[in-house]
């Protein structure tokens, strides 16, 4: 069921199907597979395997980033020294992009931070929606769950060494739809003691929840948005808020515990995950290089976060449900203002590696040919 496709992106782009000698506009899942995988240094000295993963048949491309000894000689990577399994030391951070794949490519939490290495995954869609679908409508939310549950738990132990007991997630915008819809309610329950960051974007259970109470009881939460939200999201994240609140509540949880586990911030004052009131880019990667503050026992400063923020993010839920916005985008069809793929701008001038519109299979390549 699982198999490991350590190949040329680039490669399996040229051995795309062609149809009538045309060419059409590439889907963002070709034009990902125009960008190499590989072996990278991270910025901070770590190593960044990127490969692609075949996980319930779907095509899962990540990025783990860690000291090289904490690689098994499976990765590939130099100076790998690790047996692997889950029973390592170090924590995980794995983080859902949103719409267009942005932030798998940024790999905004590749530093290790408070022991915790990081973990970004592509979505396995045309689109690069975590869900696909589009806007508030998942409509692959629970294939992907479960897709992004058994990577964690079958693949990742056959590449590197962590602690099974100690990882948690963060999501950016259609991934936090994902983490909030369709992860957390069905998947949560094999991640003992975890957190989540939900990055300007949540929402509601969308499927039966599998042992809420002991999920609840643990599950430390924190939504963060800001004040122009786009308005799509402006009423599915109080939403989102309400509703595991409750789910806490129903667990037993007094006010003061729901509010230890679960945090919301939405002060800064810029647009869609601008959280330091500038850009998308730098918004996101500002709430990164913070998140140990934020879920993993930090004193919950962020900083850079756009003003009028004073940098502290942890507000309790209970009496903060309905969050105050001041502006934001309307939706519109297709919620087409949530889709962020800068990283496309290059490829894109690069008329002679663009391919037909058409799925990209998993083929076991080389940097020449397909077999």
């Amino acid at each position: 069921m699982y198999r490991l496709a350590f190949a040329s992106l680039v490669a399996l782009a040229a051995c795309a199907p062609q149809r009538g000698g045309g060419r059409q506009r590439a889907t963002a899942q070709q034009q990902a597979a125009q960008v190499p995988q590989g072996v990278s240094q991270a910025a901070d000295g770590s190593m960044i395997l990127d490969a692609t993963a075949n996980v319930n048949q779907l095509p899962i491309r990540f990025k783990i980033a860690a000291p090289a000894d904490q690689f098994t000689a499976a990765s590939g990577v130099p100076g790998a020294a690790a047996a692997g399994g889950a029973n390592g030391t170090m924590g995980v951070n794995v983080l859902l992009h949103g719409d267009g794949g942005q932030s798998f490519f940024d790999f905004p939490n590749q530093n290790v931070q408070a022991n915790t290495m990081g973990v970004a995954l592509l979505a396995p869609d045309p689109n690069l929606f975590w869900g696909g679908g589009s806007g508030l409508d998942r409509t692959d939310g629970v294939a992907h769950a479960q897709a992004v549950s058994d990577f964690v738990t079958t693949m990742m132990p056959q590449l590197v060494a962590f602690d099974a007991n100690n990882v948690k997630f963060t999501g950016v915008s259609g991934g936090s739809l994902l983490m909030s819809g369709f992860f957390i309610p069905a998947q949560m329950q094999n991640f003992a003691n975890s957190a989540v960051e939900l990055n300007c974007g949540a929402m509601p259970p969308q499927v039966d929840f599998q042992n809420q109470a002991a999920v609840m009881s643990t599950l430390r939460m924190h939504y963060q948005s800001t004040q122009s939200e786009l308005q799509l999201l402006q009423g599915s994240i109080p939403q989102a808020i309400t509703t595991y609140e409750q789910a806490a509540a129903a667990a037993g949880l007094t006010a003061d515990q729901i509010n230890a586990l679960q945090t919301v911030d939405n002060t800064p004052q810029g647009g869609h995950c601008e959280f330091d009131g500038q850009d998308f880019v730098s918004g996101v990667q500002t709430m990164l290089t913070s998140y140990s503050n934020v879920v993993q026992g930090g004193n919950g400063v962020v900083t850079g976060l756009g003003a009028p923020s004073d940098g502290n993010v942890l507000r309790g839920v209970v009496g903060n449900e309905n969050l105050q916005f001041t502006g934001g985008k309307k939706r519109s069809v297709g919620a087409e203002e949530m889709v962020v793929k800068r990283w496309t701008e290059s490829l894109e001038k690069r008329q002679d590696i663009l391919v037909e519109e058409e799925g990209v299979a998993m083929l076991a390549c080389d940097r020449t040919k397909c077999n």
